[in-house]
């Protein structure tokens, strides 16, 4: 009899274990259908897009922690600026805001931009927030193309390399049409290095305009003088300027650099460099790269009129689109009597210079 009743027992508890869990397994599953909506109402509709298992992640975070992000800013009046460069991460577009002081709450925030799908929408360029701003609200800010972005040209590339620049910086520009507007005009090298800060609607011509002025501003009559006393046009100078360029490594070395060339000119030698090659040769899909490297001795006797090597004299044109530093080297080279130089064998991009070809032999590298 009592163990009729122990086993009654037994299955009496168990049943109400198992209601027990059939009422728990109800109410969780009330809770966990009712999240999505309870954040829409706080924070707005999700991305349609977001997979179930990120809807759920980021639909806790916030309605655990992100309320905060809801409260407005402090009341200074000032905006500040805050860049978005291409390729930046989620994580390094939050820190950074964190940083200018316009994101407290960064893990909240970055539930927000993935919850909302803003995350995929953020466009590199220049954004200028005021701090009154909630947290949201800078995070939606994010999410609408701003109307300027930045532009950073390098010195040394060629026009192709500029014109690939431009639809990674969110520019409605076709690069294939601005590389032959910009050759058309015999722009090649005057296309001044720099960051520049650019509507994003700017057209090509305004854009190569803008390049090209900040050239000239550049170029002083005192610069030019000085170019003259060489010997050399404005536009023999780019020339020469844009082989130094290419040709330095160490940005100190450019006056010695520019020094063997003016002297290989005064001489009658044929300059021999390798970057007017690399020039002539184009876009080396297996190296994927404008500048060959290595050269191979076929390289060097390619027919063209940019072949140094074979051909004396500057080539017709720049090689690329040299910085102020470079034209400066050619318009003050240092006072020497070298006529060759190669790459030191340390590695450090520094090179050794010498007066005769039997001295530039001897400092090959074993």
């Amino acid at each position: 009899m009592t163990s009729i009743k122990n086993k009654w027992g037994k299955r009496f508890m168990l049943v109400i274990i198992m209601i027990l869990f059939l009422i728990a397994l109800c109410l969780f599953g009330g809770i966990a259908a009712s999240i999505p909506a309870r954040t829409a109402q706080q924070f707005g509709q999700a991305d349609p897009d977001l997979p179930a298992l990120k809807l759920y992640q980021q639909s806790i975070i916030l309605l655990l922690s992100g309320e905060e992000i809801l409260i407005t800013g402090n009341q200074t009046e000032e905006e500040i600026y805050f860049l978005i460069s291409p390729g930046d991460s989620l994580e390094t577009i939050t820190a950074g805001l964190k940083d200018v002081g316009l994101v407290q709450h960064d893990q909240a925030f970055r539930a927000y931009l993935i919850y909302s799908g803003i995350d995929r929408r953020i466009q590199p360029g220049d954004y200028f927030f005021s701090p009154q701003l909630s947290e949201m609200e800078i995070a939606q800010a994010l999410g609408n193309s701003p109307g300027t972005t930045s532009i950073s040209i390098l010195a040394g590339w060629r026009v192709e390399e500029i014109g690939e620049k431009l639809s990674g910086a969110g520019l409605q520009i076709n690069p294939d049409k601005f590389v032959q507007m910009v050759m058309a005009d015999g722009k090649e090298g005057y296309l001044s290095p720099g960051i520049y800060p650019v509507d994003r609607e700017i057209s090509a011509e305004a854009l190569v305009e803008m390049f090209y002025q900040r050239f000239l501003s550049q170029v002083t009559p005192a610069l030019e003088s000085q170019l003259a006393d060489q010997g050399l046009t404005l536009h023999e100078a780019v020339i020469l300027a844009s082989i130094v360029e290419r040709e330095t490594v160490i940005e100190e070395e450019m006056p010695l650099i520019a020094s063997v060339f003016l002297n290989r000119l005064a001489n009658n030698m044929n300059l021999a460099a390798d970057p007017t090659i690399q020039y002539a040769l184009g876009f080396n899909r297996e190296q994927g790269t404008w500048w060959t490297n290595p050269l191979s001795l076929e390289d060097l006797k390619l027919p063209s009129s940019y072949n140094t090597y074979e051909n004396p004299g500057l080539p017709p044109g720049p090689i690329c689109n040299p910085g102020l530093a470079a034209i400066q080297a050619v318009a003050n080279p240092a006072q020497t009597s070298f006529l060759y130089f190669r790459a030191d064998c340390s590695g450090s991009g520094h090179h050794v210079f010498s007066e005769s070809f039997q001295e530039h032999l001897e400092n090959a590298c074993p």
